[in-house]
């Protein structure tokens, strides 16, 4: 007996719609005055020129500033004779950074507090006249209002000082607090060990000069299932690989996007993405791209037509989330889901 053959349909759910189109990229120091002589010509009007169109054409952007902006005091960290790591950007230039669009920028790291916390205040005073939302300290949350929803963004990183990277059950807290309050949840966290051979995301606890600097992947996971939407990662000075993890995204380490002046900037050190990505409405993945960028000189930004770390960073995800890395393509760097 024969059958009618009966058609079969398979209904697709339709992708998410676009929401919110950000860009974001890794660790922002314009030059420190302290040592003299590393501060860029021009007092850093010119820095930024070449990437200014990559950062403005973005309806949110966010950086990692490393290192405060003030004008006075003296650091534990520069001792008589010795080198000095300490960075201290003028206030001024906080106008560079409302020029070039940044909305959102994380003080959580490990220069934020080298000249002392009367310059952490000025920091957040400069960034508050330039209309830069920011987090860093221990239990501050930046936030903004955007087309009608709640936005917030929290910054962690590897200190008591500040929103701690390694406190996984007190960072979930926070998370689940702020989302509950609104509607989108960015975390960014300044983590994991630094430097040429740091470019692979570890399982378990990563250290740096025998400093915890977080178990990653977990923290990630973590703020993501307390209601996260965007995890980015900085602090290696390397581009790491990619992850979706219940269709949110999360970026390991974007590299050195503007370091003038006082950082090794050799090999993948001296090269960096940024990262375009476009959430729903709920906060989920929809697509995005790579764009790559490289510092010249002493930490001059420009686009890299070689695109360098977007490679990087493609070769990384495949090696480090084979089953759970985003899809990069091959020649444009967009991002996809697999």
């Amino acid at each position: 007996m024969l059958f009618p053959a009966v058609a079969s349909l398979v209904l697709l759910a339709a992708p998410p719609e676009p929401f919110l189109r950000l860009r974001a990229v890794g660790d922002v120091m314009l030059g420190t005055s302290v040592p003299e002589g590393k501060l860029p010509p021009d007092d850093g009007a010119h820095l930024l020129d070449a990437v200014l169109p990559l950062l403005t054409d973005a309806e949110l952007t966010f950086a990692n500033l490393e290192g405060p902006l003030c004008d006075s005091g003296s650091s534990s960290k520069c001792r008589k004779g010795g080198n000095c790591f300490a960075f201290r950007t003028p206030t001024a230039y906080a106008k560079y950074l409302e020029a070039a669009g940044i909305d959102l920028a994380s003080t959580a790291n490990n220069h934020a507090g080298d000249f002392g916390e009367a310059c952490r205040r000025e920091t957040e005073a400069a960034l508050d006249a330039h209309h830069v939302a920011w987090s860093g300290p221990v239990g501050t949350v930046a936030r903004l209002t955007f087309k009608g929803k709640k936005l917030a963004l929290i910054a962690f990183h590897t200190s008591g000082s500040c929103n701690d990277v390694t406190d996984i059950p007190r960072a979930k807290k926070l998370v689940r607090s702020v989302k509950a309050e609104g509607d989108l949840v960015i975390v960014s966290f300044h983590g994991g060990a630094e430097g040429t051979n740091a470019t692979r995301v570890k399982n378990g606890i990563e250290r740096y000069l025998r400093e915890n600097r977080g178990d990653l992947k977990a923290f990630s996971h973590a703020v993501i299932d307390a209601g996260a939407d965007l995890v980015l990662g900085h602090g290696p000075h390397v581009v790491r690989g990619m992850e979706l993890y219940e269709d949110r995204l999360i970026a390991y380490s974007l590299g050195n996007f503007a370091t003038y002046g006082r950082f090794d900037l050799s090999g993948p050190l001296g090269y960096a993405v940024l990262l375009e990505v476009s959430l729903a409405e709920d906060g989920r993945f929809v697509s995005g791209k790579l764009i790559s960028t490289k510092q010249e000189g002493k930490g001059v930004p420009m686009p890299d037509e070689t695109a360098r770390g977007a490679k990087l960073v493609k070769s990384l995800t495949l090696q480090d989330f084979p089953k759970t890395g985003v899809k990069i393509d091959d020649t444009t760097f967009e991002l996809s889901a697999r």
